[in-house]
């Protein structure tokens, strides 16, 4: 999957400069790497698949409902040119700002719209991923005013429930900063062998999304438990939780794209997946380690005794004050000597009052 990779490296190195075009093509390769790009705050063209001769790679970038833009190719030079001149202050906005375009009063507006329909709350949520995605509904109904787009929804039912999935979607797949699971596999090590012959090892992953994290965890688990005696019988419980539905249900299934291979290493395709249709469904046994279940972090009384919490994409869409209020939850979660395992460093070091860092 070298354009996955290309677009993965293009995000980390240019972030909110980066753009990516995906054309005509076979396959799926370039659908994770333009979630990167999107999430990083760049922007993703797509051609029109009605003018694609091969029109599987558009129509996978566009499922992901991560694009900017969809045209047919001789449209996109101009639109490129458009957006790349553009100062990144006037770009379709990417940062923190509440301005006389997005007035404060307007967005808490759409807030209690959104809780009032769903029973969600996205008030805590960074307020660039929440304009960033509000800017995509606007866009696909050619709505200017964010003042119009409250109105729109005020009036429009059906578009709460878009925005609402829309504020959903989150960028995940299988083992995320495949060193930070090296290092896991590694710490989990001193856990597993102090739990008691016969004993079940729990775990926690909220923000679940699509489930590429969960499994990642248990398949980690998994070759964690070859460096301990067999006969101490340990066992592995994940509970893997979310808000979103859809999300949990297809993370039920465990079926994912052949484009998982870029992520997933040749060995653990053949130990944890099988290969039916041109996709890779997670072995049942693995599945079985993993106990899905709809959750709101916020509000619903977290699992205890647990061994491992694992929160590495849903806190980086947070707000610090609703982190503040997380960690603790956490903490109290866990057993005394049990680990707490993060994204990239993008926490409060008050947090360091409840857990020491790895070293």
């Amino acid at each position: 999957m070298p354009i996955d990779y290309f677009f993965q490296s293009l995000a980390k190195d240019a972030r909110e400069r980066a753009v990516c075009i995906v054309l005509s093509g076979l396959g799926t390769d370039g659908t994770v790497g333009l979630k990167m790009v999107m999430e990083n705050f760049g922007m993703v063209m797509v051609q029109a698949p009605d003018t694609a001769e091969y029109d599987s790679m558009p129509r996978s970038a566009i499922a992901t409902e991560f694009v900017d833009y969809v045209l047919p190719a001789e449209q996109l030079p101009a639109k490129l040119l458009e957006y790349v001149n553009k100062p990144l202050g006037a770009r379709p906005r990417r940062e923190v700002a509440e301005s006389a375009s997005q007035p404060a009063h307007a967005l808490q507006k759409i807030f209690t719209l959104i809780r009032t329909q769903t029973g969600h709350d996205f008030s805590f949520y960074k307020r660039n991923t929440v304009f960033r995605r509000i800017e995509r509904r606007m866009n696909s109904h050619q709505i200017q005013e964010f003042t119009h787009y409250v109105r729109f929804l005020q009036e429009t039912p059906s578009e709460v429930e878009a925005l609402f999935k829309e504020l959903l979607i989150g960028v995940t797949k299988f083992f995320r900063d495949k060193e930070a699971f090296d290092l896991l596999k590694v710490r989990l090590l001193p856990v597993l062998r102090a739990k008691p012959a016969d004993s079940v090892v729990r775990v926690w992953a909220p923000g679940c999304s699509t489930g590429e994290e969960a499994y990642s965890l248990a398949m980690t688990l998994l070759e964690a438990l070859d460096g301990i005696d067999p006969t101490r019988h340990l066992k592995i419980q994940i509970f893997a939780t979310d808000i979103n539905n859809e999300g949990i249900d297809f993370a039920r299934a465990g079926l994912y794209p052949a484009n998982i291979e870029a992520d997933v290493s040749p060995a653990r395709l053949e130990r944890f997946f099988q290969k039916t249709d041109g996709h890779y469904l997670i072995r049942k046994e693995v599945r079985d380690l993993v106990i899905f279940a709809l959750h709101n972090l916020n509000k619903d009384a977290p699992f205890t005794r647990l061994d491992l919490v694992c929160c590495r994409n849903l806190l980086i869409y947070l707000s610090a004050e609703l982190q503040k209020n997380i960690i603790p939850i956490f903490h109290y979660a866990l057993n005394p000597n049990g680990l707490l395992f993060l994204g990239r460093p993008r926490t409060s070091p008050g947090f360091r009052i409840f857990f020491s860092p790895w070293t």
